[in-house]
C-alpha cells in the first residue's frame, strides 16, 4: 500500500507541475502576452499538453489509480475522495483519442484571442469557424463518454457540478421562471426615484484601478499570495493557496462595472487563498465545485458588496477618489443605482433579479448546441431571438450578445448554469451565516475579516476534498433549498421598491 501511495504522489506532482505551467501560460495569454506570440505559444502548449496526456493516460498512472481504487476503504478520507475523482477522470480521458485531445488543447490556446478580436470588431463571423470546431469537439466528447446512466449535455454539466443534470437544472430553472420572472417583470417596470445623472459621467481608468486596489484590503485579500491585473473579461486563476490571481476590466463610461467585477473576483480569490494549505500538493485543493465557487463570489459581490452597510462605510473613499463626479451624490442615490433592476444586455452587469434570466438563455442555447438542435452558424440569430423573448430588447451588436462571454472560447460548456446555482447556494449560506454572525455590524466595521474566517471554517478549508452537497449539508443541516434564493431576492427588492406583500 505504501509503495502504491508513493507512486501516486510522484505522478500527481508531475501532473500538477504540467498544469501549473499551462495555467500560468493561460493567465499570461489573457493579460500581458504580446499579440504576435500565439502561433509559437500554441506549439509549445501542444507539446506540454501531449506530455501531460501521456502521463494521465499512461499505464503506470492507470495501474496506480485502479489499484488504490480497489483498496479505497483502506485510505484516509481525503485521499479516498481524491482517488474516486481520479478514477472518474481517468475513465473519461482514456476514452478520448490522444490526437483529438491534443489538437483541442492547441485550439483552446488561441481561441480566446480569436474571440477578443471578434468581440472588439463586433463581428461574429470572425469567431464562428473557431466556435464550430469547439462545438464539434464537445459533441464528439460526449459521445465518447456516454453511458446508460449519463448522456449528452448531462456529461458536460457533471464536469462542473457533480450530480446536477438537465433534470435537476430544469426543475431549478422552472422554479425561478415561475416565482421570479413575473416578479422581475413587475418590478422592472416601476420607477426607482433618484438622480442617476452621475452614472453618465466619465470615470478614468486610473481612478477605477485605485478603488479596486482599496477593495483588496477591505475584503482582506492577501497581496503577498495574489495579485490583480486587467483583461478583456474578468476572471480568477488559482494554482495554489500561495498563487491566486484575478483580473478586472475598466469601462470609463461605467465605473460600477470594475467595482463589482473586483468584488466578485476577490470572492473567488479569497476562497482559493483560504483552502487548507496542506491540500496544495494534492488534487483536493481549490473549490469544491464551480457552483460552490460561484456562491462565494456572488455572496461577496451582492450580499456584502451591494449592501447599504457596506457603502455607508466605504462611500466616502469613493467620493475621495472621484471628487468631481460624486461630491454632491448621496450614498442613498449610489445604493439605489447599484441595486435597481432593469432589462439589460450584459450578464456581468446585470442586477441580481434579472441575472437568472441571462443564465437561462445560455443554458437553453448550450443544450441546443450540444444536442444538435442548434448549429453554430445560426446561434447569433437564435441568441437575439431568445433575448427579445426574455428581455424584450433588440440585440444590435454581437458584443452585446453572443460574443459577450469568453466561456465558449475556452471550451467551458456546462459552466453557465452553475452561476445561477451558485447564487442559490449563496442565499442559503447567507441565511445560515445570519444565524451565527451579526453580519450588518461586521460589514459596518470596515473589513470582512470575521466573515472570511467564518467562511474559511465552514467552506473554504475543505477545498475540493468534499462534494458541495456534503459541505452544504454540514453547514446548514439541510439539503440544497432554492427557496432561500427566491425569498432573499423578493425581500430585498420589495424593500428597495417599497412594495408590500400580497
Amino acid at each position: 500500500m505504501d509503495n502504491l501511495i508513493k507512486c501516486y504522489e510522484k505522478l500527481r506532482s508531475k501532473i500538477k507541475a504540467y498544469n501549473y505551467v499551462l495555467r500560468t501560460i493561460s493567465w499570461d495569454s489573457a493579460t500581458e502576452a504580446p499579440k504576435g506570440c500565439f502561433e509559437y505559444r500554441g506549439k509549445q502548449v501542444g507539446i506540454i499538453t501531449e506530455e501531460l496526456h501521456k502521463t494521465i493516460t499512461g499505464e503506470e498512472y492507470a495501474n496506480c489509480i485502479n489499484s488504490l481504487y480497489q483498496r479505497i476503504e483502506d485510505l484516509e478520507p481525503v485521499l479516498a475522495h481524491e482517488i474516486i475523482e481520479a478514477k472518474k477522470s481517468l475513465d473519461r480521458i482514456s476514452k478520448i483519442p490522444t490526437y483529438e485531445f491534443v489538437e483541442y488543447q492547441v485550439l483552446l490556446s488561441s481561441s480566446p484571442e480569436q474571440w477578443v478580436k471578434a468581440k472588439i470588431s463586433n463581428n461574429f463571423e470572425l469567431f464562428r469557424p473557431t466556435l464550430e470546431k469547439i462545438v464539434d469537439y464537445q459533441r464528439r466528447y460526449v459521445k465518447y463518454l456516454e453511458t446508460e446512466n449519463i448522456k449528452s449535455y448531462d456529461i458536460l454539466l457533471d464536469n462542473y457540478e457533480p450530480g446536477f443534470t438537465t433534470k435537476e437544472y430544469d426543475k431549478f430553472f422552472d422554479l425561478l421562471k415561475k416565482d421570479l420572472v413575473p416578479f422581475f417583470k413587475k418590478v422592472s417596470k416601476m420607477n426607482l426615484d433618484f438622480d442617476d445623472s452621475f452614472d453618465n459621467l466619465v470615470y478614468s481608468h486610473r481612478q477605477q484601478k485605485e478603488f479596486c486596489e482599496y477593495l483588496q484590503d477591505v475584503l482582506c485579500f492577501d497581496r503577498d499570495r495574489g495579485l490583480m491585473k486587467e483583461s478583456e473579461h474578468p476572471f480568477t486563476s488559482g494554482v495554489s493557496t500561495t498563487d491566486v490571481r484575478f483580473t478586472v476590466h475598466y469601462h470609463e463610461d461605467d465605473f460600477t462595472s470594475s467595482i463589482f467585477s473586483a468584488i466578485h473576483e476577490i470572492g473567488h480569490a479569497i476562497y482559493e487563498q483560504q483552502v487548507n494549505p496542506k491540500l496544495d500538493g494534492t488534487f483536493s485543493g481549490g473549490g469544491a465545485s464551480i457552483g460552490m465557487h460561484e456562491s462565494q463570489s456572488r455572496l461577496y459581490e451582492n450580499m456584502i458588496g451591494r449592501s447599504y452597510e457596506f457603502w455607508v462605510k466605504h462611500y466616502p473613499k469613493l467620493q475621495e477618489i472621484y471628487p468631481d463626479q460624486l461630491r454632491d451624490v448621496t450614498v442613498d442615490d449610489f445604493h439605489k443605482l447599484i441595486n435597481k433592476t432593469e432589462a439589460s444586455f450584459i450578464r456581468t452587469e446585470a442586477d441580481e433579479l434579472s441575472y437568472p434570466l441571462h443564465i437561462m438563455l445560455r443554458y437553453d442555447l448550450e443544450k441546443g448546441l450540444i444536442n444538435g438542435q442548434y448549429e453554430v452558424k445560426d446561434i447569433d440569430k437564435i441568441w437575439n431571438d431568445l433575448f427579445k423573448q426574455y428581455f424584450d430588447l433588440e440585440v444590435k451588436e454581437p458584443s452585446l450578445g453572443v460574443l459577450q462571454d469568453m466561456h465558449w472560447a475556452s471550451g467551458m460548456f456546462g459552466y453557465f448554469p452553475t452561476y445561477a446555482l451558485g447564487s442559490a447556494y449563496a442565499a442559503q449560506i447567507y441565511h445560515q451565516m445570519n444565524k451565527e454572525l451579526d453580519i450588518k455590524n461586521i460589514i459596518s466595521s470596515g473589513n470582512t475579516k470575521e466573515i472570511n474566517l467564518w467562511l474559511k471554517e465552514k467552506i473554504h478549508k475543505y477545498g475540493s476534498s468534499l462534494y458541495p452537497k456534503e459541505i452544504l449539508s454540514l453547514m446548514t443541516n439541510e439539503e440544497f433549498n432554492p427557496s432561500y434564493y427566491v425569498n432573499y431576492l423578493k425581500e430585498k427588492y420589495m424593500k428597495l421598491y417599497g412594495l408590500k406583500k400580497d
